[in-house]
């Protein structure tokens, strides 16, 4: 029986994926194997197995390491500025952390865009990180709306980091730009959303009580047929 994943040495967890990240600086993702990871972090392949099921699992351990390292980061200096200006500053922050890996993760992101099933788990995997750089932000991710912000947020956040593999020049200019570009096209589709959703809340009240009055109808029906069923009694046919 394998030991359970909390019993591989953080320390290995670790080197495993550092060494993923490196080998994806270097080759495409498809030409990456599950040994040429365990080798380069010198691991063995059961301690692989231990530690993770698979190359995407390991890359979700990198995601959940930049998460931790933009959270651990977070304070309340910029609670009184605009939520535009606080997730400017929470993204700009990601960025930093994702630097020493920027080559591994743009061959990643070639590799999505040759492979629609890996661009679908990449973005669950974005989502679930956007998530809590919203709430880092101090910006709601509840109900209909806030489902909106995270989905725009991952398609906006791609197209910022499409930029940035590029992006050579310090102060990351361009970076800059596109990321305030996208925040300012994201803030308006977010309130036209939440326009459109307290306009529509009388409709969707109406909706539901319709629902709910054809579910009780339909109840009470139900109730009459079996007590007509018990004494012996028919169902009356129309007409």
């Amino acid at each position: 029986m394998s030991a359970p994943e909390s019993a591989t040495p953080k320390s290995a967890r670790n080197s495993i994926v550092d060494a993923l990240m490196e080998l994806a600086a270097e080759r495409r993702w498809e030409e990456i194997s599950i040994s040429d990871v365990a080798g380069r972090a010198g691991a063995s392949l059961s301690q692989f197995r231990d530690a993770f099921p698979s190359k995407g699992a390991v890359l979700g351990a990198f995601s959940r390491r930049i998460d931790r390292i933009v959270l651990d980061a977070t304070d309340d200096s910029l609670v009184d500025e605009p939520a535009k200006e606080r997730l400017a500053d929470v993204l700009m922050r990601r960025l930093d952390a994702m630097t020493p890996y920027r080559e591994g993760l743009k061959s990643i992101a070639e590799w999505a865009r040759r492979d629609p099933l890996a661009a679908a788990s990449l973005n669950r995997m974005a989502i679930n990180s956007m998530r809590f750089m919203l709430e880092a932000a101090g910006i709601d991710t509840e109900g209909p709306v806030g489902a909106l912000k995270l989905q725009g947020l991952v398609i906006a956040w791609a197209r910022v980091l499409n930029v940035w593999f590029d992006d050579v020049d310090e102060g990351q200019g361009a970076t800059m730009a596109a990321l305030d570009r996208e925040l300012t096209r994201g803030g308006r589709l977010v309130g036209y959303a939440q326009d459109l959703h307290h306009l529509t809340a009388p409709l969707r009240s109406l909706a539901g009580a319709l629902c709910r009055a054809r579910s009780d109808l339909t109840a009470r029906r139900r109730e009459r047929w079996s007590d007509r069923s018990e004494t012996g009694e028919e169902e009356p046919v129309a007409g």
